[in-house]
């Protein structure tokens, strides 16, 4: 790999698998490239707030303070974490990104080209994985857990349809996360592996 660092972005409904899967992928890939694993929200000032205060509320804010917020986030983000960490030359692993909030804040009702202005500073990834698992059996899994305001059906199957809308133009590429975890961790290692050494 040359000293420029590499950005990787891993998106995917709640519930999916996702965080467990970049958490595997950034452990494995430590083992050859000098690896910073991260995530959106970010554990900044206004991550924590996203975090704390707007995920588990009875009724989501406006769609378009959510996408504010998540934009503001970003850019903490991006410039405390990401960029530092790309310019010492790592592979940065993020779990969840700018597709997350055209997804998530897209299905609410916002363009998802007023997504992308708010949004116009963000960094484009290097490479994009969707895990994709079907909205019905995401919200099976997440039965016992505290449901995030965001995890209903409904909104489930907007938001899988705005991601593969993404895979269709080539920007994400998605990887089956039905398999067991360690299929799933061992195909979406494959295909990150060729990109880093091609």
């Amino acid at each position: 790999m040359t000293k420029k660092g590499v950005f990787i972005i891993i998106e995917g409904l709640d519930g999916s698998g996702k965080t467990t899967q970049a958490n595997l992928l950034a452990k494995k890939l430590s083992e050859s490239f000098s690896v910073f694993f991260t995530a959106e929200p970010s554990h900044g000032k206004t991550g924590t707030y996203i975090r704390e205060s707007c995920l588990y509320e009875e009724k989501r804010l406006p769609a378009a303070s959510e996408a504010l917020l998540f934009a503001a986030d970003r850019i903490e983000h991006l410039e405390n974490e990401v960029k530092p960490a790309l310019a010492e030359g790592k592979v940065v692993i993020c779990d969840r990104y700018l597709y997350s909030s055209l997804a998530y804040q897209g299905s609410a009702g916002l363009g998802t080209s007023w997504i992308k202005k708010i949004n116009s500073y963000a960094l484009k990834p290097d490479f994009g994985i969707f895990i994709d698992v079907p909205p019905e059996q995401v919200l099976e899994r997440l039965r016992r857990r505290k449901k995030s305001v965001m995890e209903t059906l409904e909104i489930q199957q907007k938001v899988r349809g705005i991601y593969l809308k993404f895979v269709e133009n080539g920007e994400l590429i998605k990887v089956d996360g039905n398999g067991p975890k360690d299929e799933v961790s061992s195909v979406l290692y494959s295909k990150i592996l060729g990109f880093l050494e091609k």
